[in-house]
């Protein structure tokens, strides 16, 4: 009888370590930890991965470009995405699906000084406009130039790389195209350069998801996704409803990332978390992708159902 109360008890113990082990998780982040990353951090600082039997360990990139594809290889369950880029990797053959969303609105802005000579798209006919990277930033210029009126061949772009802010202040470019609304124009303020910004998405480019929640298409049956973005729901609601304990709970887990800079960003990101992280938008997806096809970056657009799933 002891014998067998032992061995009942052994068995029950390497049962819970081997659901243990099957329940971690890997997220690849997109580029280091930042305020993007809130309810991903809050949701770790709360205990609410390990409430849902999970075990998550968030990884910043040593290259923000292997993310996709290491996320394809295997080497993590998660990535964290831009949507945009999504499509490419999907007409470059890169199998990844979107199982759920970060941030929900564009972060991206075309981006002028706040006291210089462009006060409508219209006056950079003529100008020059910095990027860092060609393809998408470059659709979104033409986009919103032909919005405007404007020629796009009477605009210069000039590949500043990464130095979008230290470009336009010096008057090397009339704007740039490419900086986060939650960072570059406080970084730009805090540096007594105020710069003002014109939205994509309000200038002709179709709403889309900033940050996406990425995986193998073979995975999107997995109950840790499920469970995962439980957590990040309640995460993001937390924040919504305690923005300053979730403050907190950001710069302990982070103390580096406590100043002006990232308390300005967290204040600016909060309202574009996804409070539905797992819902799906299957019209925005669509048009999004027919604009790709229409900007010329992918040959064909594909259906929602081959990028992007709703898990239930």
């Amino acid at each position: 009888m002891i014998r067998s109360c032992a061995l009942a008890l052994l068995l029950s113990v390497a049962t819970a370590g081997a659901a243990h082990a099957a329940d971690k998780l890997t997220v690849m982040l997109e580029w280091f930890v930042n305020p993007d990353h809130a309810p991903l951090v809050v949701a770790k600082e709360l205990g609410l991965f390990g409430e849902a039997g999970l075990e998550v360990e968030l990884v910043p990139p040593a290259d923000p470009s292997i993310v996709p594809r290491a996320v394809a290889s295997g080497k993590a369950e998660i990535g964290i995405h831009y949507q945009p880029n999504l499509y490419l990797d999907h007409d470059a053959g890169v199998s990844l699906v979107r199982f759920g969303t970060l941030v929900e609105t564009p972060l991206n802005t075309l981006t002028v000084l706040a006291d210089g000579p462009i006060r409508e798209l219209k006056d950079l006919e003529g100008k020059k406009i910095g990027f860092s990277v060609s393809g998408f930033e470059d659709a979104i210029i033409f986009r919103m130039m032909g919005n405007a009126g404007v020629d796009k061949d009477k605009i210069e772009l000039v590949n500043v790389n990464f130095a979008l802010s230290p470009s336009l202040i010096s008057g090397q470019v009339d704007a740039t195209i490419g900086g986060y609304r939650n960072f570059e124009l406080t970084q730009m303020k805090l540096e007594g350069h105020e710069g003002r910004a014109f939205f994509p998405e309000e200038h002709g480019i179709p709403v889309y998801d900033e940050l996406v929640f990425v995986t193998r298409p073979e995975l999107a049956g997995d109950d840790r996704l499920t469970r995962f973005l439980a957590a990040v729901e309640k995460g993001a609601i937390h924040l919504t409803n305690h923005p300053e304990d979730g403050w907190k709970l950001f710069i302990k887990a982070h103390p580096d990332l406590d100043n002006e800079l990232n308390r300005q960003a967290w204040i600016d990101t909060l309202p574009r978390f996804a409070k539905r992280p797992a819902a799906l938008d299957r019209a925005r997806y669509a048009r999004f992708g027919a604009f790709l096809e229409e900007s010329g970056l992918i040959r064909k657009a594909p259906a929602v159902e081959e990028i992007a799933v709703e898990l239930q």
